[in-house]
């Protein structure tokens, strides 16, 4: 077996920490630097990572291969799944014209943009994060934006800043299950921390996110309506993950907020007249039949219902039955992780689970086919959306098998333990980093639930070597790495493909978003010193 080694280069971790962010910066400035598309600059970092695993610390060329090819299955399964499935869901509605009416009822509600990024690209998606996850919110809120009238890049840039507050309890809760199963902490006790740290920004997300796309003059022309959306989610999110628990937080908390709106705007409506340039006209308001509506909203009704089954936990148990496990070849447990990121010497495992019909993807699937049984699509019309989807998510998938095989190589080959470990040495600053620890996390692997599987188990060693509270760690790493999602390429290539981005405005929506990402991470570590140390 091989083991771990932390710090490869003359036994120093700032030089070892310099080589394993090679790999990142290589991504950064093929994107950011040379803007090439995320395709592109993901397979720059994975090469990148290849040379310093093998070259720098010594990873076998087998187990090398193996990882990588490990990562790219978990990113074509589940995430890519959830991808593929919710953009077929999409692009159904589009083809029987039933997207058309669904605009149509949502600028009847209201023509105003800021309100309909509000109730779509917030509320909606959170409700859709909190069902399923995996990229789904992103994929299906910014489609619907596009579709009614929204610049393609600022539907993109608003869905991807939407998709922070609700990601610490995506899909049922997994990223928590997830910390607590790797840290051995209580469930609730971790998602009361993590309430505890994104409420508050919950307040303020959905001012933030129209101050973003018009300045203070668009914030001050809808300010009640971002008040009490702020005020309805954080605080149903708050209440939620202290007493009932991780699992219906998003749920919860996201068909509040879209209550909260939908009454307010029967009584009032923003008197400022505000437009954004460059946008298509606003859809204008129609008379639509009863039976016409609820034929239009029925395949994201279904979606709603499909993904609450399957996430039931006693049809979990009965799906979970039929799943595929298996070791990965050439790499389970043949990897050694060693003290100080693993408590003792262990074996990494690498176990794969090919969950083929209790994934959420497969729940957006089954959606996807009874809407177009239910729209009485022709077999041949069906059968042209699915190629067109396929062909539309060639580069998307591309990017996302390629970006987690470039994590999983950092995971295994040890360049991850050498970054958390350069991160936990900050000392009594650790609350701030260690936040900033699960934003990486995030970042590379797309996923808080990977990051939470990647660095909780050192958060919670690191806390306690520092006598410090390893519940507000572990959940500073699950809250703090909601902010590295919208900067994450996979996420990126989602939101991309949902609005017919081209591929060079990729690099474009990742430079955008960078700095709100870090800004946000930011104040989530704040939180985190506040509650470590007040």
């Amino acid at each position: 077996m091989w083991q771990h080694q932390y710090t490869p280069i003359g036994n120093s971790l700032p030089l070892s920490a310099l080589a394993a962010a090679l790999p990142v910066a290589a991504l950064l400035i093929v994107l950011a630097g040379f803007r090439k598309a995320s395709w592109i600059a993901s397979m720059a970092g994975l090469a990148t990572a290849a040379v310093v695993a093998i070259a720098i610390y010594g990873m076998p060329v087998s187990l090398a291969a193996s990882a990588v090819a490990y990562g790219a299955a978990q990113g074509l399964f589940p995430i890519g799944w959830v991808v593929f499935s919710a953009i077929l869901l999409y692009n159904i509605t589009v083809a029987t014209g039933k997207f058309d009416i669904v605009r149509s009822s949502v600028a009847n509600l209201t023509g105003d943009r800021r309100l309909q990024a509000l109730l779509i690209a917030f509320a909606f998606g959170a409700f859709i994060e909190g069902a399923a996850g995996f990229g789904t919110p992103v994929a299906v809120a910014a489609a619907m934006l596009t579709g009614l009238g929204f610049k393609p890049f600022r539907a993109a840039t608003i869905c991807l800043l939407a998709n922070t507050a609700p990601v610490a309890f995506g899909s049922i809760g997994t990223p928590l299950i997830m910390l607590a199963t790797v840290t051995g902490l209580p469930l609730l006790q971790l998602s009361a921390g993590v309430g505890r740290i994104c409420a508050p920004v919950s307040l303020f997300i959905p001012a933030y996110l129209v101050l973003v796309m018009g300045g203070w003059k668009a914030l001050r022309g809808v300010l009640p309506a971002a008040i009490l959306c702020g005020l309805s989610f954080g605080g149903v999110q708050f209440l939620v993950s202290n007493y009932i628990g991780a699992e219906l937080t998003d749920i919860l908390a996201s068909l509040t907020a879209v209550a909260v709106l939908v009454i307010l705007l029967r009584f009032w409506t923003p008197e400022d007249g505000f437009q954004l340039e460059d946008d298509g006209p606003v859809p204008p308001k129609t008379e639509i039949a009863l039976g016409q509506l609820l034929s239009a909203w029925m395949p994201f009704a279904l979606l709603v219902v499909c993904v609450l089954v399957w996430g039931l936990k006693p049809v979990q148990t009965q799906l979970g039955h039929l799943a595929i496990k298996f070791p990965w070849p050439s790499l389970h447990r043949l990897v050694v992780r060693m003290p100080p990121v693993a408590v003792k010497a262990i074996p990494y495992d690498a176990i794969y689970t090919f969950n083929w019909i209790s994934a959420s993807g497969t729940a957006c699937l089954v959606a996807a086919l009874l809407s177009a049984v239910a729209l009485q699509m022709r077999p041949s019309a069906f059968f042209g959306v699915l190629g067109r989807t396929i062909r539309q998510l060639v580069l998307a998938e591309t990017t996302i098998a390629t970006v987690l095989g470039l994590a999983f190589l950092m995971n295994y080959s040890g360049a991850t333990g050498t970054l958390g470990l350069t991160f936990a040495a900050t000392g009594k600053l650790f609350p701030f980093f260690g936040a900033l620890l699960g934003w990486m996390g995030v970042f590379l692997t797309g996923s808080d639930t990977s990051a939470n599987a990647l660095f909780g188990s050192l958060q919670v060693v690191t806390a306690q070597k520092l006598h410090m509270n390893p519940v507000l760690m572990a959940a500073a790493n699950s809250a703090g790495g909601v902010m590295g999602k919208m900067i994450s390429l996979q996420n990126i290539a989602v939101a991309a493909v949902a609005t017919s981005l081209a591929a060079a405005d990729e690099s474009r929506l990742f430079r955008f978003t960078l700095r709100h990402s870090i800004l946000l991470a930011s104040v989530i570590g704040v939180i985190a010193m506040i509650y470590a140390y007040a």
